[in-house]
């Protein structure tokens, strides 16, 4: 085993494409730990999904030696940690099991603003950071302006960057020795009380949950009896080891270790994330500090699209539960769908991944209600309630309602600034600073409700900007609104599942949306079927199906106009009953259709 003054822990953090799964990639084959028949580009995204959208969603921990300049043999843990914004509770928990990170800023981009929060994470946890300038090779690299940036925007020491490109694999021999150098050792004592921070874990079928930790102190052996503190349970270590691509058996894992232990857990409810692991025979006294709670800002049900698979959907809620920390949920029903359940997410991307993974990797067939937020009710008795469900709005009774706001930050090309000030003002954003940043960027800071930038607010964003605007945002508490509840009718009977929340002056633009689509999606049937939206009794927007008719004048030609009138009178009796015990049948392709926000 390596002394602990020869082990590095790092986390590479990064905007959005600034190249962090490229530069794992070139740290891992510059360590020659794999084959390079199976080297393949972003080699630790693994998942099916991060390949086919180019991102990482999950963060994925590696162990690779290095023989430093200074002659000794070095073994450094890094992690390879996600981009996007709703995923940054990943990011956190790379950052606690580490003591350094390197920083990646795009020459060509600058730094943007993920770069900016992603260094404050690691100045919180009190992280050594390394400035790192990534894609050097590019023509558009702009090396001295990014070194400026990296001294006015994160107040850096820029002599202490190190350019490279992931891609070519220059500069990356400097890195290397920059890690070693610049990074502390891990601290901690082999020979004290057992603590080890789980970091993340993940289901296997065979081997059942995998728990990944970062041991702070002590060593944990094979056939060690250990405990869980904040559930108590016991359990025995069957294997530990550390991850090299593959999961590598060690004999033990000691402090500083960042690594695996497989203990014949079964049930996946009994580990938590940011939970301690201690001897069960000599436990330590306080368990470490943990992650702070995830708050979900989105909300949304799943129903199975069979109602019989209600089962198989709450086993791979909770497979997936394990792996992704940030999902919150809990049982739900509704009268058109079922059971079902009413989970919370970090933001609409994380509801579409998690969507796919139902999908994809545990075989669901799935439908999503429609994303809302949690709203603040008074009602006019002053009880005081939260409700992120239509279903629970307390219509009629409300006093006061209060909506959560954001405070975004948007960085932008001045080129770009007018269309996406109109845009913020459309979503009602009211602007509270704007600063350039330098000639050709700024920087725009609104508050605005939640509410606004969870349906097309990002892709118009970077549609208007072409793509180069970036958009970070936090939740600064709540505010007055005037809410409603807007209920959408087929033929006079209300579809609960498509009932929304909203604030007033949007409410008749949305309800007309949901009708046109609707209009769209159901098929036509032998009577006239109204689609309505409406707010208590009032009808504010609606749709017709026009019925599909019968020619019953066929064999009428010629002849007195009486009979033609019997025919149609009697074809409109029949229609007239058939309307009376008529039932539409709203198709699951209907549901899906009003989700999915599509600019006209």
């Amino acid at each position: 085993m390596t002394e602990m003054k020869y082990k590095r822990n790092f986390c590479i953090v990064a905007h959005i494409d600034h190249g962090k799964s490229t530069l794992s990639d070139r740290l891992i084959q510059q360590a020659h730990i794999i084959d390079d028949r199976k080297m393949m580009n972003q080699i630790l995204d693994n998942m099916d999904i991060e390949r086919e959208r180019g991102i990482t969603i999950k963060s994925q921990a590696v162990t690779i030696p290095y023989h430093a300049k200074d002659g000794h043999d070095y073994e450094l843990n890094f992690v390879d940690t996600p981009g996007h914004v709703d995923f940054s509770y990943e990011v956190s928990r790379a950052i606690a099991s580490c003591e350094g990170a390197l920083l990646l800023i795009d020459a060509a981009q600058g730094v943007e603003s993920q770069t900016v929060s992603n260094m404050f994470m690691a100045l919180e946890q009190n992280l050594e950071i390394v400035p790192v300038i990534n894609k050097i090779d590019l023509p558009s690299a702009d090396i001295p302006a990014v070194l400026h940036q990296i001294d006015k925007e994160l107040g850096l020491f820029p002599e202490e960057a190190v350019p490279v490109s992931a891609k070519t694999g220059e500069g990356v021999a400097d890195l290397l020795e920059a890690i070693v150098t610049k990074f502390p050792a891990p601290k901690g004592d082999p020979k004290g009380k057992v603590a080890a921070l789980i970091f993340d874990c993940h289901y296997d079928a065979y081997r059942g949950v995998i728990v990944h930790v970062r041991v702070m102190e002590g060593t944990i052996k094979k056939g060690s009896i250990v405990r869980m503190m904040s559930t108590g349970a016991e359990y025995k270590v069957e294997s530990c080891g550390i991850f090299k691509i593959d999961y590598e058996e060690t004999e033990f894992l000691e402090a500083g270790d960042v690594g695996y232990i497989i203990s014949g857990v079964k049930t996946v409810s009994e580990v938590n994330v940011g939970d301690t692991i201690t001897l069960a025979a000599d436990p330590v006294a306080e368990p470490l500090p943990g992650f702070k709670e995830v708050k979900p800002v989105v909300y949304s049900s799943i129903y199975p699209m069979d109602s019989n698979d209600y089962e198989e959907l709450k086993d791979s809620m909770e497979k997936l539960k394990l792996n992704d920390a940030s999902l919150v949920y809990e049982k739900d029903n509704s009268i058109a769908l079922g059971n079902g359940f009413r989970c919370g997410f970090l933001g609409l991307l994380h509801l579409e991944i998690i969507q796919e993974r139902l999908e994809r990797d545990f075989d669901q067939a799935v439908i999503f209600t429609q994303p809302s937020v949690r709203y603040k009710v008074v009602t006019q008795g002053g009880e005081e309630m939260f409700v992120d469900n239509p279903a629970e709005y307390p219509e009629g009774k409300v006093r006061e309602s209060e909506e959560p706001y954001i405070k975004a930050s948007v960085i932008t090309p001045s080129e770009f600034l007018g269309s996406i000030m109109a845009l913020c003002t459309e979503k009602r954003g009211v602007q509270t600073n704007m600063q350039y940043l330098d000639e050709k960027r700024v920087e725009l800071t609104y508050e605005m409700p939640l509410a606004e930038v969870l349906f097309d607010f990002y892709d118009k964003l970077k549609s208007y900007s072409r793509g180069y605007a970036s958009f970070d945002y936090e939740i600064i508490g709540y505010r007055p609104t005037k809410l409603v509840k807007v209920d959408i009718l087929l033929n006079g009977k209300m579809v609960d599942a498509l009932s929304f929340l909203t604030f007033d002056q949007n409410a008749v633009t949305r309800a007309r949306k949901v009708c046109e689509r609707l209009k769209d999606e159901i098929s036509r049937q032998q009577f006239k079927i109204a689609i309505q939206g409406a707010i208590g009794a009032q009808v504010i927007a609606r749709e017709t199906v026009n019925p599909v008719r019968k020619d019953v004048l066929a064999k009428c030609y010629g002849g007195d106009i009486t009979r033609k009138r019997k025919l149609l009178e009697k074809q409109k009796e029949g229609k007239k009953r058939m309307k009376m015990i008529g039932d539409v049948e709203l198709p699951q392709s209907a549901f899906l259709a009003v989700l999915k926000e599509k600019e006209e």
